[in-house]
């Protein structure tokens, strides 16, 4: 549902894309925008300047000057009659030759609906709202990690890796939150920028706005009461979004890096990176990849040192895109295993991500307890320290909790008692949590 709020509400941090005026400020060729305008009527049914301009995302001003052209060309015809409804608005329809033309510019293209911007403006426009140019506190970055227990200096070597807008390597055992301190980090960065919903080059469209990774914040909605008008403060072809956070693993493949190119709608979709630029990219589970670590990186040697990409066309043209996005490499391997020194030199930071100390786990143990409803038994920790943990050289880990007290309350729903620990229910728990080396007979 569109919700109105105050102008106000748009974050000063960020420099708006202004809305085009005119067609000429659209900087896009008047033969496109004509094509789209008859696409978006013939498939949508659209017969109304006001309801053309809220899905092609340009002001009522620029897509009547569109539609007088239409109508000079015979492409569309005014319909004679006016919609009381719609505050006495002449309608419009295609003429013949104008379903033709629009059939035809629909067999080279099914793209409709929103206007593209131009490869130029988005350049422009991603360059306004960079990644790099945030200014990360203690407190933000705290704030985002506000529901994990972490070790004292940790915060002290994120808060400059994220600051920098650099990428960063995140390596240790596993179990220990590389992939939870990953997610504060995408929710330390708050602030809002403008993804476009499609972008223009050498007349191709290239979408980049999906809903899967783009959080739209509350749409601009304008009070047909009100003399000022909200939605025409910046350019429609952009959605006003949190920062994107793309978040991949052990399916992530290079060709996952191209642009992808849909044969039958003869469209494009952005790679992932381009849909995060202006935020992070999150690749967890490093190694596990059917692309081997070393590959993934050099792919992205030129974009991590330079702050651009080069995609290609279906034609083989090639074209520079701006590679703004925080890269978080996250792996529960040794750096050394899976990359050489090259690799990791144009990684920027690296970060180690233990277990907890004694006391920290205990501090996890009790903020999970009390999120689960499980009351603490005094014998049943002194157990766990004193008897379990000396059998793995008190090696704990951040996941470690949330297991063992997942596995008391699912004994004690089966036994058909209150929810509860003991030393007993911990020896039981503690025994689906590690699988003993043994050779299995055949």
């Amino acid at each position: 549902m569109n919700v109105q709020i105050s102008p106000d509400a748009i974050t000063p941090n960020v420099t708006a894309p202004p809305a085009p005026r005119s067609l000429a400020a659209t900087g896009l060729s008047v033969v496109m925008m004509r094509d789209i305008l008859l696409k978006t009527m013939f498939r949508m049914n659209l017969d109304l300047v006001s309801q053309i301009s809220r899905v092609v995302c340009l002001p009522v001003t620029a897509v009547q000057e569109l539609v007088d052209m239409a109508r000079a060309q015979r492409l569309l015809e005014a319909t004679g009659t006016l919609h009381a409804t719609s505050g006495n608005e002449m309608g419009y329809q295609l003429t013949d030759t104008g379903k033709t033309r629009a059939l035809d510019a629909l067999k080279q293209s099914e793209y409709y609906g929103a206007m593209p911007v131009p490869l130029a403006e988005y350049n422009a426009q991603t360059k306004r709202q960079s990644v790099r140019n945030m200014k990360l506190t203690r407190q933000q970055l705290l704030k985002g990690m506000g529901h994990l227990i972490l070790p004292d200096d940790l915060i002290g070597n994120l808060g400059p890796a994220v600051g920098s807008g650099r990428s960063i390597l995140m390596y240790g055992p596993p179990g220990n939150g590389k992939s939870s301190i990953s997610n504060g980090i995408r929710d330390s960065l708050g602030d809002k920028i403008y993804i476009p919903r499609a972008v223009e080059y050498s007349g191709q469209v290239i979408t980049v706005f999906d809903p899967i990774v783009h959080s739209a914040a509350e749409e601009l909605v304008d009070d047909p009461a009100s003399l000022r008008r909200n939605s025409n403060r910046y350019d429609q072809r952009y959605v006003y979004c949190q920062r994107p956070s793309v978040i991949t693993g052990g399916e992530l493949t290079l060709d996952m890096l191209d642009l992808k190119y849909n044969s039958v709608a003869r469209t494009y979709t952005a790679p992932l990176q381009m849909k995060s630029n202006g935020g992070i990219f999150i690749v967890d589970d490093l190694g596990r990849q059917s692309e081997p670590p070393q590959k993934l990186v050099n792919r992205w040697i030129v974009p991590l040192e330079e702050s651009r990409d080069i995609l290609q066309l279906q034609s083989g043209e090639k074209f520079t895109v701006p590679f703004d996005t925080l890269v978080i490499f996250s792996t529960n391997f040794h750096p050394n295993e899976i990359f050489d020194g090259a690799a990791l030199r144009r990684i920027f930071f690296k970060i180690k991500i233990d277990g907890p100390n004694q006391e920290n786990f205990l501090k996890i143990f009790a903020m999970v307890a009390r999120k689960k409803k499980m009351p603490i038994d005094q014998a049943a920790i002194i157990h766990l320290l004193k008897n379990k943990y000396p059998t793995i050289n008190n090696n704990y880990a951040n996941y470690q909790p949330v297991f063992l007290i997942d596995q008391m309350l699912a004994i004690c729903e089966f036994e058909g008692i209150e929810n509860q620990m003991s030393p007993e229910l911990i020896d039981r728990a503690w025994a689906n949590m590690f699988v003993k080396s043994e050779t299995i007979a055949k």
